[in-house]
């Protein structure tokens, strides 16, 4: 077997010692719960991209821009963000609040945009807040429950599936009474009142106690900054969350063009399908998270890497009425269950104290990767077709198997 070393943590097993905010149950629930919101907002503007792309006259290589523009709002935020956020451990609950606020503020500005450049802030502006979201949100999960950081991060990413699954299926319902403006305009109004509530339910969240010693300052953060960029472990993790990333973004950027342009689906159906590819994960998630504590990560991912490969592979066979529907489905077994694996073989090989840095760093260099793959497929999709696409996603998937299959997850990085 191939476990990373477990960072010696406090696990939140006494409710008379420890914030009942701090127990399992509150924390996850809470953070699930904040989770979701995110991924509704991106989602359903996943099922809307042909109203948009219409909307604006825009060909493939323009509904890949919004996507590249997502992911690079996304990464370019994640290396100085994972630095201050280390820093400021004891205001997290405030930046969890902000974040999930901010999400709904992002849903607005997509809303009501009368144009193209306005429709990009808005996307930027809930990639950013996502992306800030997931750095003390992982975390502090797998600092406060180090021997079990595998499932419990699952659970947090089961909250995004839940929003991956509701979010396009209520889309797809909205959009035969609504438009797509209304729809995303309506999306903004919960999580700005999840926001007040998370100010009280993250409280004390970054696991800062009274004595504790001070968190290193900017200098120091950058040295260590410095020497995580000289790990070639680091670099190992980060090609492969890259290469996943560019095959994740690629997928979502051509699909709902093909069902809704190729396919001619109706928009509930094509929102069904989108949701079909999430679904499934909803219970493999916490199910995958669980066995890579006990058996390794490389035994859950490398496999789960080869077998959404091989699945993107058959829709280019499988490409039409129920066989499509139930490959779609299949495909989504590991194709959002690897994320919550690939951060914690991260928290395995990465001290507590540079925890969100070393995540920012990952993040950063995966989520370049992964803007260019957008313009890629859309390319692809406008010049050679669907088919073109998805042996280009397979690609991406397969290499990230042989890459994570070869990594010494064994060691652990000093800084």
């Amino acid at each position: 077997m191939d476990r990373g070393p477990a960072i010696a943590a406090p696990e939140t097993t006494s409710e008379e010692t420890i914030d009942l905010r701090q127990t399992a149950r509150v924390m996850v629930t809470a953070l699930a719960v904040g989770h979701v919101a995110f991924h509704w907002i991106i989602q359903s503007f996943v099922v809307v991209l042909p109203e948009i792309q219409r909307t604006f006259g825009l060909n493939g290589v323009g509904v890949g821009g919004i996507l590249t523009m997502r992911e690079l709002a996304s990464g370019l935020v994640t290396l100085p963000g994972g630095v201050v956020v280390d820093m400021l451990r004891k205001w997290w609950g405030w930046l969890l609040a902000g974040c999930v606020a901010a999400s709904g503020l992002g849903s607005l500005l997509m809303g009501i945009s009368p144009v193209y450049p306005l429709l990009l802030l808005g996307v930027a502006v809930v990639a950013v807040s996502h992306s800030l979201w997931h750095l003390p949100a992982s975390a502090s999960l797998s600092h406060h429950f180090a021997s079990r950081r595998g499932v419990m991060l699952s659970f947090h990413g089961v909250g995004g599936s839940v929003g991956d699954v509701a979010g396009p299926l209520i889309t797809g319902a909205l959009l035969l009474v609504m438009g797509w403006r209304g729809i995303l305009s309506i999306y903004a109004v919960a999580p700005f009142f999840m926001g007040f509530m998370a100010v009280w339910a993250f409280r004390g969240i970054g696991g800062v106690n009274e004595g504790d010693t001070e968190p290193a300052g900017l200098a120091e953060r950058l040295a260590m900054t410095k020497t995580l960029f000289r790990s070639p472990l680091l670099w190992g993790l980060t090609v492969v969350r890259g290469l996943r990333s560019m095959a994740l973004v690629a997928l979502v950027t051509l699909l709902p063009l093909y069902l809704g342009n190729d396919l001619e689906l109706g928009v509930f159906n094509r929102g069904f399908h989108i949701s079909m590819l999430i679904a499934i994960g909803l219970l493999a998630k916490p199910l995958a998270g669980m066995v890579s504590d006990k058996l390794g990560r490389k035994q859950v991912l490398v496999p789960g890497l080869v077998w959404s490969c091989i699945f993107a592979l058959l829709l280019i066979v499988f490409e039409d009425g129920v066989t499509l529907t139930i490959t779609i489905a299949l495909l989504g077994l590991f194709l959002y269950p690897d994320q919550p694996i690939l951060t914690a073989a991260l928290f395995d090989v990465v001290g507590r104290e540079v925890a969100t840095t070393g995540l920012g760093v990952v993040s950063f260099v995966s989520f370049l990767m992964a803007a260019a793959s957008p313009l890629i497929a859309g390319a692809l999709y406008e010049w050679k077709g669907f088919d073109a696409g998805l042996y280009y996603i397979a690609v991406l998937f397969a290499l990230a198997a042989v890459l994570f299959a070869i990594l010494p997850l064994s060691r652990r990085i000093e800084v």
